[in-house]
């Protein structure tokens, strides 16, 4: 037994807290890179996006994959400005303006945004509408996507962030070092505690942009049945 486990009988109980709470913030992080895929995936074939897909990275950091992400991020965040300006650009203010009015139907917003899409591509699916304003009607992408890349770029710039992602091969102890290095063994609580409130916040977060883009996706999908 170390001796600053006889010091502080608590600290086996801690880094088996740090190996959960570790493998918990992984298995987020691949579930976003799965969502952000499949987004891409209908934006790259409905609205003539070419955004490219995302893998994590076995070999790299925390902060390194959190990077691949907010980049995939504000690629899908500038794709969805640039429909928007495409609809100002192409359609008289009127029209602009029904696309986000609530009280207008949703199937006119829809058949507005597939005429603006069928020029701007030349040719558009019958999906390319509804995408749009699916995108555009509801904010709830655009602000779930902000909250997470300023989430990943905090868990990135903090001491998680250093970690190897295959760290979990490595033992324990080997964990217990890369999380806290130079850091006195005594202070591993107050890295738990900081991993939780981190990986609470990116869960809370990442299931509501999980949620957002099942919804643009299934709906991709009823149409298409």
């Amino acid at each position: 037994m170390a001796l600053s486990d006889l010091l502080y009988p608590d600290n086996p109980k801690r880094r088996q807290e740090l190996i959960h709470l570790h493998q918990e913030l992984l298995d987020c992080m691949s579930t976003n890179f799965h969502a952000t895929n499949e987004l891409a995936g209908v934006l790259n074939e409905h609205l003539g996006c070419t955004i490219t897909h995302i893998q994590m990275r076995e070999s790299s950091t925390v902060k390194e994959n959190c990077d691949i992400i907010i980049q995939a991020m504000s690629e899908i965040q500038h794709q969805v400005q640039k429909i928007d300006s495409d609809m100002k650009e192409k359609l008289e203010p009127v029209l602009y303006q029904k696309l986000y009015d609530i009280k207008e139907p949703e199937l006119e917003k829809i058949a507005i945004a597939h005429k603006v899409f069928s020029i701007v591509l030349g040719e558009a699916t019958s999906t390319a509408g509804m995408v749009a304003i699916k995108l555009l009607s509801s904010n709830l992408i655009t602000l779930t996507v902000s909250k997470l890349v300023s989430l990943l770029a905090q868990i990135g710039a903090s001491v998680l962030g250093g970690i190897s992602i295959t760290i979990l091969g490595l033992g324990i102890e080997m964990i217990l070092h890369a999380i806290l290095g130079a850091v006195e063994r005594n202070q591993l609580l107050a890295a738990v505690r900081s991993y939780e409130k981190h990986l609470a916040e990116f869960k809370a977060a990442s299931e509501k942009y999980q949620c957002a883009i099942c919804e643009v996706t299934s709906l991709v999908r009823q149409q298409v049945q």
